[in-house]
């Protein structure tokens, strides 16, 4: 990536930070000049292995970085954009934005105020296969309704949150990706526990298309799927092989004396990039001052969150 270097300094190293060390290590244009971890041991361990700086405190280091990247637990997120807003041009934040719907508008309000750039971590938009089916619908006659399922056993590493913070919270945002602005939300879902483990929803959007989303931690199969009904295909999307399939209108076949219905299928090219490198690569431009409209923004972060907590109250209301 040709432009001037960014300085970032990554906070936050379970899974989903080391992963962005991974992709920030051999990423063009990107400078670690730092990470930090609650955990100092581990964080020290971390580092050591990709050569770069741990630090106990941030303060001191916020003036050698540009950019901040927050992948710490959901619960720290809205504590961590208000210390840091205003003293960073550009902060990316892990999905969801925030804990709840309250702190997320309220880092919203300090977040436009204060001019600084923000990315939430919507990875799947970054998706080679999310990108083709943008594609593909903006072709289609007319979108009537999209289906996500996304599936996967409950993971030792999530205790703060539920199914739909964890897993669906991605659907939802590519739901208003695709669909648009939401006008009504139902629900049903399965508690175990205090938590939501499996969630199904239907939105209806503004412009009159539809989006159904299922999420479980119960199933075990592991799942990502994108299924959309069009006026003149069907669509089939698999997030997990990066494949898509196009069912397009059956058209009457004549063989000798019969007849048979036959439908056309077309399997669409898709590349290969890693999603964390697309979104990272975004997060570089964003800090340069160069965002494209894929870049899931604080307004993003904000609407999926009120999607998410209309869904999970819907929930709870049907399991009194």
């Amino acid at each position: 990536m040709e432009g001037p270097e960014v300085r970032i300094g990554l906070l936050g190293l379970g899974q989903m930070g080391r992963n962005h060390l991974r992709v920030l290590s051999m990423l063009r244009g990107a400078n670690i000049s730092f990470v930090y971890d609650s955990d100092g041991s581990h964080a020290r361990t971390v580092a050591a292995e990709h050569g770069v700086r741990a630090v106990d405190d941030i303060e001191p280091s916020l003036e050698e970085v540009d950019a901040l990247i927050i992948c710490t637990p959901t619960s720290t997120h809205a504590s961590y954009v208000e210390r840091f807003v205003g003293r960073v041009r550009a902060l990316f934040v892990e999905k969801p934005l925030a804990h709840s719907v309250e702190a997320a508008r309220r880092v919203e309000r300090i977040v436009s105020e204060s001019g600084v750039l923000l990315q939430v971590g919507f990875i799947e938009r970054f998706n080679p296969a999310i990108a083709a089916l943008h594609r593909v619908l903006q072709n289609a006659e007319r979108v009537i309704s999209i289906d996500f399922t996304r599936t996967n056993k409950l993971s030792a590493r999530i205790t703060d949150v539920d199914v739909i913070m964890d897993l669906m919270i991605h659907d939802i945002d590519l739901a208003l990706y695709l669909n648009g602005p939401v006008e009504a939300v139902s629900a049903h879902g399965v508690r175990r526990g205090e938590l939501i483990e499996f969630a199904s929803a239907q939105l209806r959007h503004a412009n009159g298309r539809f989006s159904r989303l299922q999420a479980s931690r119960i199933t075990e199969k592991k799942m990502r799927l994108v299924q959309a009904t069009c006026e003149d295909r069907f669509v089939e999307c698999d997030l997990l092989r990066k494949e898509i399939v196009i069912h397009r209108q059956s058209v009457l076949q004549q063989s000798g004396g019969s007849y048979s219905i036959a439908s056309q299928q077309e399997a669409v090219t898709i590349g290969l990039q890693e999603a964390l490198l697309s979104e990272l690569q975004a997060f570089i431009q964003l800090a340069r001052g160069e965002a494209t409209s894929v870049v899931p923004n604080i307004r993003d972060g904000v609407e999926s969150l009120v999607i998410a907590d209309a869904i999970a109250a819907d929930v709870l209301r049907d399991g009194e």
